[in-house]
């Protein structure tokens, strides 16, 4: 049986943390945009805090598993 879980929360997490996609920490004229479809040096690097830190707690605290099969 695989474990689906790193994989399912790994893509979910990259998904909504792109920057600009749903928003953008911090924005180009506020703290925070939404929709804004653009991105910057800074907020990728606070998007892989961000995403970094919740997979840790996902998969290495909680122990988030998905099998099939």
């Amino acid at each position: 049986m695989a474990d689906w879980g790193p994989v399912l929360i790994a893509v979910v997490l990259f998904v909504l943390l792109t920057p600009g996609l749903l928003f953008q920490i911090p924005g180009r004229n506020r703290v925070v945009e939404f929709g804004s479809m653009q991105t910057s040096g800074a907020s990728i690097v606070v998007h892989a805090i961000i995403y970094f830190g919740l997979i840790t707690i996902f998969l290495i605290a909680i122990g988030v598993h998905v099998y099939t099969g």
